[in-house]
C-alpha cells in the first residue's frame, strides 16, 4: 500500500538470525549460571534504531534471573495486544457468553485492512477460527470481529484488573486506521474508508500511532507480568481454557525463526508501518525443558522509510535469537 498499513510479524515476513557457537552448558544443583553471553547477545538490541525495549526474566526453581532495558518504556507494540482481546474472548467462553462454535459473520460490515485470512471472504466461521486468525495471522477482521463479542469496554476493563497499566488498545483497528488516517475521534470510515487509505488517499492530516486517542500501547514490563501469569493459569477457571489459550498461541511462524528447537513457546507479536513511523514488538514466553518458564517482551520503534524495515526486522529476530540460545545454554 502507498499508505502503509500493518504488517504481520511471522513467517517470511522476518528474516533469519545468526546461530551463536559453541556446545550448551547446563547449570547444574548448585552452580550459578554465566549470563555474560546473554547480555552479549542482548547488548546488539540496544543498537536498533529509535527507542528499545525488552524484559526477559527466566523463573529457574534455583537461579531465577531477570535483566531489561527500558522495560517500562511506553511504545507502540501493533497487533502484540491482542493476546489481551484472546484472554477476555476465552473468559467469555468459559462463563457461557461466548462459544467458540458459534458462527460469526464475516463481511463487509467488519472487514478491516492487513487481514490475510478473511480480506475476500464473506459468510459465517466458528469462534475459534476467528481467534486463530487473529493470534495466528494477525488478522484484523477476525480481530474487530473478536474485539466486538467480547466488547471493548471489557477488554480494558480486563487489562486494568490485570494491572496492565500502560496498555491501551483502540476500539477497533478500522477505528485505528481511520483515526491515524485524519479520520475524527470515534469516527469508523468503513470498508470502503479502509480501501481509500490502501490506495493513499486519507481523510486529512495523517497522526502518528503514538497518540492517546486510538493506539496500541503497552511496556515490556507489563507483558512479561500479563504472560507470566496468563500461562501460569491466573486468568482462567479451567485448565481447559488455558491449553486452549496456549494451542492458539503456539502458532504463530514467528515462533521457528527465534525458539530453540523442541523448545515449547507461546508468543503474538505486532508491527506497524505508517507514514515515516515503524514499530516490532515480540512478547511472550517459552519454557527451557518443557518447565523453566523464560518470558520475554522485545520492542523497537523507529522513523524511517520502507527500506529500513528488513534490515531492522532481520537484526530484531537474529537478537532474540541469538539471546534464546544462550538462556538455553545457561539455564536450560
Amino acid at each position: 500500500m502507498d499508505r502503509r498499513g500493518f504488517l504481520t510479524i511471522g513467517g517470511a515476513a522476518l528474516a533469519g538470525g545468526m546461530a551463536a557457537a559453541g556446545a550448551p552448558a547446563v547449570a547444574g544443583i548448585g552452580t550459578r549460571p554465566d549470563v555474560s553471553r546473554i547480555k552479549a547477545a542482548l547488548a546488539a538490541f540496544t543498537k536498533l534504531p529509535g527507542p528499545t525495549s525488552y524484559r526477559l526474566r527466566v523463573d529457574h526453581p534455583q537461579w531465577p534471573w531477570q535483566t531489561s532495558h527500558r522495560a517500562n518504556a511506553d511504545l507502540f507494540v501493533g497487533s502484540a495486544i491482542k493476546a489481551f482481546i484472546n484472554v477476555k474472548f476465552l473468559q467469555d467462553v468459559e462463563r457461557g457468553k461466548l462459544s467458540e462454535d458459534a458462527p460469526f459473520a464475516i463481511d463487509d460490515d467488519v472487514r478491516s485492512l492487513s487481514s490475510s485470512v478473511f480480506i475476500d471472504l464473506t459468510g459465517t466461521t466458528p469462534g475459534r477460527s476467528v481467534l486463530e486468525a487473529m493470534i495466528t495471522h494477525s488478522d484484523n477482521t477476525a480481530t474487530d470481529v473478536a474485539l466486538a463479542a467480547a466488547g471493548v469496554e471489557r477488554v480494558r476493563g480486563f487489562i486494568a484488573k490485570a494491572g496492565l497499566d500502560s496498555a491501551r488498545i483502540p476500539g477497533s483497528t478500522r477505528l485505528l486506521f481511520s483515526y491515524l488516517a485524519g479520520a475524527p475521534f470515534g469516527v469508523d470510515k468503513g470498508w470502503k474508508g479502509m480501501k481509500k487509505i490502501a490506495n493513499g488517499q486519507l481523510f486529512g492530516k495523517p497522526r502518528s500511532p503514538m497518540n492517546n486517542k486510538e493506539t496500541m500501547r503497552c511496556a515490556a514490563s507489563d507483558f512479561v507480568t500479563f504472560y507470566r501469569r496468563a500461562l501460569a493459569g491466573r486468568y482462567f477457571r479451567e485448565a481447559s481454557t488455558l491449553a486452549e489459550f496456549k494451542r492458539i498461541h503456539a502458532m504463530p511462524g514467528i515462533i521457528s525463526l527465534i525458539a530453540p528447537p523442541d523448545t515449547p513457546t507461546w508468543v503474538k507479536g505486532g508491527s506497524i508501518e505508517w507514514e515515516d513511523f515503524n514499530a516490532l514488538c515480540v512478547p511472550g514466553q517459552m519454557r527451557l525443558g518443557g518447565t523453566v518458564p523464560v518470558t520475554f517482551c522485545f520492542t523497537a520503534n523507529w522513523a524511517g522509510p520502507p527500506d529500513t524495515v528488513p534490515d531492522v526486522q532481520s537484526n530484531f529476530v537474529a537478537v532474540m535469537k541469538n539471546a534464546f540460545k544462550e538462556v538455553q545454554r545457561a539455564f536450560g
